[in-house]
């Protein structure tokens, strides 16, 4: 099992702002199928992480496997922790993190025995800016997005042997949000700008991100039928941005998370709080739901946690048809990076600390292990 997915017999985690949208109903409505008990309800007025750990269902155990400004298997652990993923590493596994900091963002991996052991941590990208938006491919490396006016993808090698290379093809611009379409080849990405576009690179091989064609999709808004255009100069820096080079790019408000599975594009807008889906086989984009921050939001948009939603510290685990969500982080806490390990007995994830927060705590990287599986099946 590899990363997160979407409607799938593989046991995942998802963040609050998608995993309702991953049971949508075809009548627009959005229903979990499982059960919805929440575990690890924090104090919002006590510290993190210890009243989350210590609230877990029986049989799970958690620890800080990282935490901001500290050293973590050799390496100093990055603040901002954002985006992350899980690798098969022999026995053992690899968890990568981005780093959202400006000029000095990257990304960061841990590589644990197979008893849990952290046996090393090191760098696979520096120097970056504002890496938030990441993705496992499905040949495993690491794509991570510069969430920057001109920002570019690296593809990086969380086995840390080989360099990482910038994939220029795939376009300059804010990267809000990446997900990987194997049955068609292609990987999709949403556009961090309040008038932002989604893209699909179409590399000339698949397994290979060096070149390729980037699209935008394009259509009159409000329709739920789609096209999609050739970007003409991808690269381009410092002139036309990418959103404005073909006539008829459709426009979002602030592009941001995205999962793909089944056929079926998930992808979230910031800016007004609507959760997307775009059906790959038919050309069709429709709006699953909007947040409470939305026009027509309600209590189902606070449990899809978006923008406004009051929910960004939410973790719901999903298994073939059912969903549980699993834990809340409360104050002002944000989760992000939440991952499976390979053998789906440890959840990965990093919690930020509310900004407001005087003095400001460090942020923290969680591992928490357990029968996971058992919760689903139950």
């Amino acid at each position: 099992m590899q990363g997160i997915s979407i409607r799938s017999a593989a046991l995942s985690a998802l963040p609050g702002a998608l995993w309702r949208a991953t049971f949508a109903r075809p009548d627009g409505r959005c229903e979990p199928s499982g059960g919805s008990e929440s575990y690890g309800q924090g104090d919002p007025d006590g510290p993190f992480p210890a009243d989350v750990l210590g609230a877990l269902p029986q049989g799970f155990a958690g620890r800080i496997v990282a935490r901001s400004g500290e050293r973590a298997g050799g390496v100093a652990w990055h603040a901002a922790p954002d985006g992350g993923g899980c690798f098969p590493d022999g026995d053992g596994w690899i968890y990568v993190s981005n780093c959202a900091l400006p000029l000095l963002g990257g990304v960061t991996a841990l590589r644990f025995a197979p008893d849990g052991a952290l046996r090393s941590g090191y760098r696979i990208l520096s120097g970056a800016d504002r890496c938030g938006a990441g993705v496992a491919t499905p040949w495993h490396t690491w794509v991570s997005g510069e969430r920057t006016p001109y920002g570019r993808v690296f593809e990086c090698d969380p086995y840390g042997l080989r360099a990482p290379m910038p994939r220029l093809a795939m376009g300059l611009f804010a990267h809000g949000g990446v997900a990987c379409d194997p049955d068609r080849g292609v990987v999709y990405l949403t556009e961090g700008e309040a008038d932002g576009c989604l893209y699909r690179f179409r590399p000339d091989d698949w397994g290979d991100l060096t070149t390729g064609v980037l699209e935008v999709m394009a259509g009159d808004p409000g329709e739920e039928s789609v096209a999609w255009e050739r970007v003409p100069i991808p690269a381009l820096r410092d002139h036309v941005p990418l959103r404005e080079q073909v006539k008829g790019a459709r426009k979002f408000a602030g592009g941001g998370d995205c999962r793909y599975s089944g056929g079926l594009v998930c992808f979230v807008t910031e800016g007004d709080g609507r959760v997307w889906a775009y059906d790959a086989a038919r050309e069709r984009l429709t709006v699953l739901h909007r947040t409470a921050g939305g026009a027509d939001g309600d209590a189902a948009g606070d449990a899809c946690g978006g923008p406004g939603g009051g929910a960004d510290g939410e973790i719901t685990l999903v298994g073939g048809d059912r969903t549980v969500p699993f834990l809340r982080v409360t104050g002002g806490w944000t989760v992000a990076g939440s991952s499976m390990s390979p053998a789906g007995d440890r959840l990965y994830f990093s919690c930020r600390p509310p900004r407001d927060a005087r003095p400001v705590p460090a942020a923290v990287t969680v591992e928490v292990s357990g029968p996971f599986r058992d919760l689903v099946r139950a």
